[in-house]
């Protein structure tokens, strides 16, 4: 298993990074690598950093503003060869056709409930990194 993952997250809300970083703790389920935190709360910071290389998954906050999630996941969709999978904020649970549009592979409701998103996180780090496949 490799040592850490790499975990963007991108909101224009510290609150909601904080979320995240609290939900996740040091790794999100037991058979998943430790998690480092990427934090942006800009899309041009998003776009630097995944241009860079070396992030395991995304999670973007649908409701970040000016340019919120499902866009900046679209996008990125578009545009990243080889992009990270994506877990998407959602405000409301009606919005998860947003999600499908955006392209995540996964996409859970704000406020973030840390036992539901630890998995959905395990799980997308499990498919990228090949755990157990």
């Amino acid at each position: 298993m490799q040592a850490t993952a790499t975990v963007l997250v991108y909101s224009d809300n510290a609150d909601t990074r904080e979320q995240v970083r609290l939900a996740t703790g040091r790794r999100p389920a037991a058979d998943v690598p430790q998690v480092r935190f990427i934090e942006c709360a800009t899309m041009p910071a998003v776009l630097k950093e995944l241009g860079e290389g070396g992030v395991d998954v995304c999670v973007l906050d649908g409701e970040t503003t000016p340019a919120g999630g499902m866009g900046v996941c679209r996008q990125i969709k578009d545009e990243i060869f080889n992009c990270p999978p994506v877990l998407l904020l959602i405000g409301r649970p009606q919005d998860a056709w947003l999600a499908t549009w955006s392209r995540a592979e996964a996409a859970v409701t704000l406020p973030v409930e840390p036992v539901e998103f630890a998995s959905a996180l395990a799980q997308l780090l499990r498919t990228r990194l090949a755990i157990g496949a």
